[in-house]
């Protein structure tokens, strides 16, 4: 199923209740080959996909930043790290880094990031689909489905090819 943008969030309202069970069901018993069958679709969805058609993560959602990834980037800014929070990160309520307001302020108009090399570990790994373990991830996902096309194509396809 192929979805825009500006259907997701209501699809993915849809579909919440029914893909919560299956969440609930594969953390009781995930199957043996959940990573692999989990980087499958993953790969086969971004064959298709192309992020920067929509960007939708980056304009409603902020990641994480670690202190590995601050140090990162602000040297690549060639900023002291103290500098780099004070201008772009603030402390969310669970006091971890996050960016002041989104849209991200590194996204361009159009949608190429302009710290991409040195992105935070949130955004490389993004939308997680592709994580070990996956099935303990299982709220990450749903809120992600309703932020990203891809993530959304590959629950759709995951409930249709596992069974529990």
């Amino acid at each position: 199923m192929k979805i825009k943008l500006e259907q997701l969030s209501l699809k993915a309202g849809e579909k919440h209740a029914e893909n919560k069970r299956f969440f609930a069901k594969l953390r009781k018993r995930p199957p043996k080959d959940l990573d692999y069958t989990m980087q499958e679709l993953h790969n086969d969805e971004f064959e298709r996909t192309d992020c920067l058609t929509c960007a939708n993560c980056c304009k409603t959602t902020g990641p994480l930043f670690t202190n590995a990834d601050i140090e990162r980037i602000s040297k690549h800014l060639r900023m002291k790290s103290s500098q780099f929070i004070k201008t772009y990160l603030r402390l969310d309520e669970d006091n971890d880094h996050v960016l002041q307001s989104v849209p991200c302020t590194f996204l361009g108009d159009d949608n190429y990031c302009s710290i991409y090399e040195v992105r935070p570990k949130a955004c490389r790994e993004y939308p997680h689909t592709d994580r070990k373990k996956f099935q303990q991830i299982s709220n990450l996902t749903l809120k992600n489905v309703a932020i990203c096309p891809a993530a959304f194509n590959i629950v759709e396809q995951m409930k249709r090819r596992i069974k529990i």
